[in-house]
C-alpha cells in the first residue's frame, strides 16, 4: 500500500511540473542500431533484444507488459553467460534468452542469474529459470550477493566474476534497496547501473540518502581508476526534453530519453546529492530526477515531505 501512495503522489507531483511542458525529438544513439520499442505499436514483441558488441545484449521488456519497462542484460564469457535482472513476470525471458545462447553458438552454456537489486520488477522471472540445467539463480539479500561474489565488507569491497576471458566487477551501491549492485565491464567499458542511476526517477526513503550519496561517492572513486564510457539503467523515465519524465502507470510513449547516459553522469549525480542541503527534496534535472519520499508517506506531498517536522 505505502508504494501505491508513494506512486499515486508521485505522478500528481509530476503532472504539476509537466504543466508547461514542451515536446524535444530524442538525440540518435550511438550504442543502439534501432530505438527501443515504446508501447506505441500494439503488436511490438514482448521483449526487444539488440547486441552492442559480440556477446552483450540488451533485451528490453515491452511497456505493453508493464509500465516498469525494464532493461534487462546479458553478458557472454568463454565459460558462461551473467544475465543481470529478470524485470517483471509475465513474458517468456527465458525461451529469449536460450535463443540468444543457441544462436551466439552457446546453447546450453551454463547461466549466472543475478539482479542489479531486489525490487519486483528486476527479480520477476526468476521462477523461469529455477529448472533450467547448469544454471545459479543469486538471492536477493546484500548477504547473498556478497557471499557468491566473495565481498567481504559489504558496501566498501567490490566483489568479481570471471565469465571465462571476461572478468565483471561488482559494486555495492545500497540506498535506492539494500541490496543494489552496478556491475562494470571492461570489455565494453559500460557501467550497467541498475535503478541507482538511470535517466528516470532516482526513488530513495529520506532516511537513505546518506546511504546512497555514499554509494555514488564510492562509485565517483572507481570511475577514477576505470574507464567508464556510458551507464546502462535499468529504465527510462525521462523525456528527450531535459527534466521532463513520463507518468507513471503509461503503456506507451512518444520522445523517450536515451537508455545510456555517458558515464560523466557519475559526477552529475554526485553533485546532485552533494547539494542537497539540510534534508532531500524533490528535484529535477536535465536527465534524472531525485524522489527522496518517507518510508510512511500518508499525509505528507512532495517536494519538501522529506522536511523535518
Amino acid at each position: 500500500m505505502t508504494r501505491l501512495i508513494i506512486l499515486f503522489v508521485s505522478a500528481m507531483l509530476l503532472a504539476s511540473l509537466s504543466a508547461c511542458e514542451t515536446q524535444e525529438s530524442p538525440k540518435p544513439s550511438v550504442l543502439f542500431a534501432h530505438a527501443w520499442n515504446s508501447g506505441i505499436d500494439p503488436h511490438e514483441p514482448a521483449v526487444q533484444v539488440q547486441e552492442i558488441v559480440a556477446d552483450t545484449f540488451v533485451l528490453r521488456q515491452s511497456l505493453r507488459t508493464s509500465f516498469e519497462a525494464p532493461f534487462l542484460y546479458l553478458l557472454l564469457g568463454e565459460d558462461k553467460a551473467l544475465l543481470i535482472d529478470t524485470g517483471v513476470e509475465g513474458v517468456d525471458l527465458r525461451a529469449e534468452v536460450d535463443r540468444l545462447l543457441a544462436a551466439s553458438g552457446r546453447a546450453g552454456m551454463p547461466l549466472v542469474v543475478m539482479h542489479t537489486h531486489g525490487h519486483g520488477d528486476h527479480v520477476g522471472g526468476d521462477a523461469q529459470f529455477a529448472d533450467r540445467p547448469d544454471t545459479i539463480i543469486i538471492g536477493h539479500t546484500a548477504e547473498d550477493v556478497a557471499g557468491f561474489f566473495g565481498i567481504d565488507q559489504w558496501p566498501v569491497d567490490n566483489g568479481a566474476f570471471d565469465l571465462g576471458g571476461r572478468k565483471v566487477d561488482v559494486l555495492p551501491t545500497p540506498g535506492h534497496h539494500a541490496s543494489h549492485v552496478m556491475v562494470y565491464d571492461a570489455v565494453t567499458r559500460i557501467l550497467f547501473s541498475g535503478d541507482a542511476i538511470y535517466p528516470g526517477r532516482l526513488f530513495f526513503v529520506c532516511e537513505k540518502a546518506d546511504e546512497y550519496a555514499a554509494s555514488i561517492d564510492r562509485v565517483a572513486s572507481f570511475a577514477e581508476t576505470h574507464q567508464i564510457d556510458w551507464l546502462l539503467g535499468g529504465h527510462v523515465e525521462m523525456k528527450a526534453t531535459a527534466g521532463q519524465s513520463f507518468g507513471q502507470q503509461n503503456n506507451s510513449r512518444h520522445g523517450e530519453h536515451l537508455l545510456e547516459l555517458p558515464g560523466s553522469a557519475i559526477g552529475d549525480v554526485k553533485a546532485a546529492f552533494d547539494g542537497i542541503g539540510d534534508y532531500p527534496r524533490v528535484t529535477p534535472f536535465p536527465e534524472f530526477m531525485l524522489l527522496p519520499h518517507p518510508a510512511d508517506p500518508t499525509g505528507m506531498y512532495p517536494p519538501d515531505w522529506c522536511k523535518p517536522a
